[in-house]
C-alpha cells in the first residue's frame, strides 16, 4: 500500500476536499502526507515597443505569493493535524505547476500523488487541458484523482 502521498492544493474548494479525502485515506493506511502549493513566478509582459509596468515589484510579488502559500497550506495542515496524520508542506515557484508537482513528489519520496480534478470536460478540456491531466500524462508516480 502507499505510504507517502503528495497532495497538491491551490486553495480551491475542490482541492481542499481532495486534501480532506487524502488525509482520511492516509490515516486509514498509516501513510504520511506532503502538501504542495505551486507559487506563480513574477509576471513579465511586453506590449508594443515598451514594457507594461506593474506597480508591484518582484520582491513584493514574492512576499504576497509566500503569504498566499502559507495560508493555503495551513488549511490543509489543519486537516492532517486534526486527524493525527504525519505531514509536511512544500511550496515552490513555478510557471509550470504540473512539473513542480511531479518534482516535489519525487523530491519528497512520495509513492502517490493525490490530487483534485478541476472537472474540465468536453472540448474545453481537450483544448486547454488541466494541470491534473498533465500530471497524469507525465508522472511516473501513480496519481489518484479526486472528483
Amino acid at each position: 500500500m502507499f505510504k507517502h502521498f503528495l497532495v497538491p492544493t491551490d486553495g480551491s474548494q475542490l482541492s481542499l476536499k481532495a486534501a480532506q479525502h487524502a488525509v482520511s485515506l492516509a490515516r486509514e493506511v498509516g501513510a504520511k502526507v506532503t502538501f504542495f502549493f505551486s507559487k506563480p513566478d513574477y509576471p513579465v509582459a511586453f506590449y508594443g515597443e515598451g514594457a507594461l509596468i506593474d506597480p508591484t515589484t518582484p520582491e513584493k510579488f514574492a512576499e504576497i505569493a509566500d503569504r498566499q502559500a502559507q495560508e493555503i497550506l495551513a488549511q490543509a495542515e489543519k486537516l492532517a493535524r486534526d486527524a493525527g496524520v504525519e505531514f509536511s508542506s512544500v511550496s515552490e515557484v513555478s510557471d509550470l505547476p504540473y512539473e513542480a508537482i511531479i518534482k516535489a513528489a519525487e523530491g519528497a519520496g512520495c509513492d502517490l500523488i493525490f490530487m483534485a480534478s478541476h472537472g474540465r470536460r468536453g472540448i474545453s478540456g481537450l483544448l486547454l487541458g488541466s494541470e491534473t491531466q498533465k500530471v497524469l500524462t507525465h508522472s511516473r508516480i501513480p496519481v489518484l484523482v479526486y472528483r
